[in-house]
């Protein structure tokens, strides 16, 4: 059963339009990473699910409910950080994460102190004092200390250092291990890589790839290098192969992906002595669509 089901969504303001028939679903105790650049459409298409915008087209399902319609219901079973987080500034961390954890009806006193310890955080300070990444800590703290069904992570670790994006990353995992659903929104890839089951890109306000990991890998090219008894030839003309580079090390370059079992076979004859691969990353993957659009949009301008 699908959590989350966004469905052929458009959101213009005025003559801007910030989402363009977009689609992607969340299945139960999925976690999900909604990746682009700031202003691709991300947080747009979060305030939609949260009640918070009416699209202009399209629908949004949450638990089955209509995102606009039946936002209270909805709020219920979810919990939400946003990427830049504000506090009442005379009230301590501890009081906000309380407030927040009993909006939702349900208090776990024991897993509220874990949680405020896993993250370092000193609750007895007023908010006015903390820094951005103490605020992060108390919204964090408070969405995990609740039992919901749904977390809508709106660039969760911003302002967070190494360590404490290691805790929320923990915190995502045992969340998911609960059969728990996220929504991750993020621009830093390594940790939308190490967390999510299936990622959606969005650019522009448009969705222009979801799957998951391994489905998306074709867009991706693998770095080789290589050393070996003599000299490669011919490796110019095998299909596939980019970015040929002779190093101290060896020889360089990168394959398409699908393309990589016939490569090593033309290799191997040439006697192998080292052979080191890197496999391709989420941020080939994002980049690789961001060379390919900004390329078409220069012939264009050459054009005109």
């Amino acid at each position: 059963m699908n959590v989350l089901e966004v469905r052929h969504v458009t959101k213009t303001f005025g003559k801007f339009t910030a989402l363009d028939d977009v689609n992607f679903t969340i299945g139960s105790g999925e976690v999900f990473g909604f990746i682009g650049p700031n202003g691709a459409g991300k947080s747009t298409a979060i305030r939609i699910a949260l009640g918070i915008l009416k699209a202009t087209e399209g629908e949004v399902k949450v638990f089955g409910k209509d995102a606009w319609t039946d936002a209270v219901e909805i709020h219920k079973r979810l919990a939400y950080v946003p990427g830049d987080v504000n506090l009442w500034p005379n009230l301590t961390g501890g009081e906000v994460i309380d407030l927040f954890v009993s909006l939702r009806g349900t208090t776990s006193k024991s897993r509220r102190e874990e949680l405020i310890k896993r993250f370092d955080l000193d609750p007895t300070k007023k908010c006015r004092t903390y820094s951005k990444g103490n605020r992060q800590k108390v919204a964090l703290i408070a969405a995990f200390s609740s039992d919901a069904d749904l977390y809508i992570l709106d660039e969760p670790t911003s302002g967070l250092d190494p360590l404490m994006e290691k805790v929320f990353q923990e915190c995502v995992m045992e969340m998911k291990n609960s059969g728990k659903s996220v929504l991750l929104s993020s621009h830093i890839l390594s940790e939308v890589e190490k967390l999510c089951d299936r990622v959606g890109i969005i650019r522009q306000g448009q969705i222009i790839e979801t799957g998951t990991l391994n489905e998306l890998r074709h867009l991706t090219r693998t770095h080789i290098l290589v050393e070996t008894k003599q000299p490669i030839s011919a490796l110019r003309e095998l299909r596939g192969v980019h970015e040929i580079e002779e190093t101290e090390r060896g020889l360089s370059f990168q394959i398409d992906t699908e393309e990589l079992d016939a490569a090593i076979r033309h290799i191997s004859q040439f006697g192998i002595v080292k052979l080191e691969s890197a496999p391709p990353t989420l941020e080939d993957l994002f980049m690789r669509h961001y060379e390919r659009k900004d390329t078409s949009a220069r012939k264009l301008g050459g054009v005109l």
